[in-house]
């Protein structure tokens, strides 16, 4: 049978990962989990209570298209709430997790063949996304000393008509300031480029707080999701928010594409929407998680790490021990019991030098994690992040 060339899209590495660990724990073996950036936390208290009673209530049928409207008004307050922003819950698209909004994005904004920047390293299903859509990713790979993420100068020269950023960013955890946000938004504005910005880990930060592009201007589409923040990943619920005269656009999409987002998990994020106290005290674990990964990660020679101000991700160079990081974390997973996601998920090239160690579980889980990681280090011959016994290694 023919087949599209748009199925032709890179696997996400970090599934394969869980794949294979899943095989191992089936086969008996303890893993540590840090390859996926999943809370180990459950869904709030509070939205599993108000889904039951909406059970017990009534048949969940369809919504209409854009969510429940009692859900938009409530994400609205909440940008209220976090960045002071006044927005007009109509803006607001509900989607089924922010996997359906960056098909409603990319489908709303591009046409086939446009090209579409996206800063390196980051999320890798932007890429692939991009391509089954018959859509162009351009790669800018982001500079160290800039934190890895993309600045202006970077943008020179470069043909294309979308940009997508994440602050906090996956996998490096790093943020933009608001004026680095605000610069990047107004080279788009100057050159007729289409403005995406991620902000899926908002809400999980550690100093200062995310800016949200909306603070700076409405003409951006605003990716967000119940699933980090509000430990909902499983839910696949999300939202969006997009300028005033793209409402219906992204309306008639939505019809067509999913008809609404699921109605329970709908239910269940408006209430989660209330859970500060207990979605506080899972940001304090992940604080907790990062000072011991801080500390760990250095002391079993993970030295070169980007500094994480937010979301739970820590990027590593281990250019020193490796060239194939997909080989390099296979070995640790078999050998140390911890899953790892190897770079080349995130930066096809410099990615085959790094490694994304996730802090999302259970504090225990990461204590465990960083004493076998460092017992396997030792015995690998690994000192101080320097040197290696067997590069490329397998």
């Amino acid at each position: 049978m023919r087949s599209s060339r748009r199925g032709d899209v890179d696997p996400f590495i970090v599934m394969d990962v869980m794949e294979e660990a899943r095989r191992l724990e089936a086969a008996g073996r303890s893993i540590i989990h840090m390859e996926v950036g999943q809370p180990g936390t459950p869904a709030p208290a509070l939205a599993r209570a108000g889904l039951a009673q909406a059970m017990e209530a009534g048949p969940l049928g369809y919504t209409v298209a854009l969510g429940l409207p009692e859900l938009r008004a409530g994400i609205a307050a909440l940008y209220r709430r976090w960045y002071g922003v006044d927005l007009n819950p109509d803006r607001v698209v509900v989607t089924a997790g922010s996997s359906a909004a960056f098909l409603l994005a990319f489908t709303a904004l591009f046409d086939a063949g446009d090209r579409v920047a996206l800063g390196e390293p980051g999320y890798p299903s932007y890429r692939q996304i991009l391509r089954a859509l018959s859509l162009v990713p351009v790669g800018i790979p982001a500079a160290a000393e800039n934190r890895l993420q993309p600045v202006p100068a970077d943008l020179q020269g470069i043909d294309m008509q979308g940009l997508i950023v994440a602050s906090p960013g996956n996998p490096s955890g790093t943020m933009l300031s608001k004026p680095a946000l605000a610069a990047l938004m107004a080279h788009c504005a100057a050159h007729d480029i289409s403005f995406i910005s991620d902000e899926i880990y908002h809400g999980l930060h550690y100093a200062d707080r995310a800016t949200s592009a909306l603070e700076i201007g409405d003409e951006a589409y605003v990716i967000n999701s119940f699933s980090k923040y509000f430990s909902m990943t499983g839910w696949r619920i999300g939202w969006m928010v997009v300028p005033e005269d793209h409402i219906r656009k992204v309306e008639r999409l939505a019809q067509n594409m999913f008809i609404c987002p699921p109605h329970a998990s709908q239910i269940a994020a408006l209430h989660a929407l209330e859970a500060i106290d207990e979605l506080e005290a899972n940001r304090a674990v992940y604080a907790e998680n990062r000072r011991l990964m801080l500390e760990g990660l250095p002391a079993a020679g993970f030295t070169k790490i980007a500094p994480p101000d937010g979301a739970f991700y820590i990027y590593a160079d281990v250019s020193e021990m490796t060239d194939d990081s997909l080989a390099f974390a296979r070995r640790i997973l078999n050998e140390a019991g911890v899953a790892v996601t190897p770079g080349v998920d995130f930066d096809p090239v410099r990615g085959k030098g790094t490694l994304r160690f996730s802090y999302a579980r259970a504090t225990a889980d990461i204590r465990e994690g960083l004493s076998r990681l460092q017992d396997f280090m030792a015995a690998a011959g690994f000192v101080g992040g320097e040197g290696a016994s067997d590069r490329g290694v397998s």
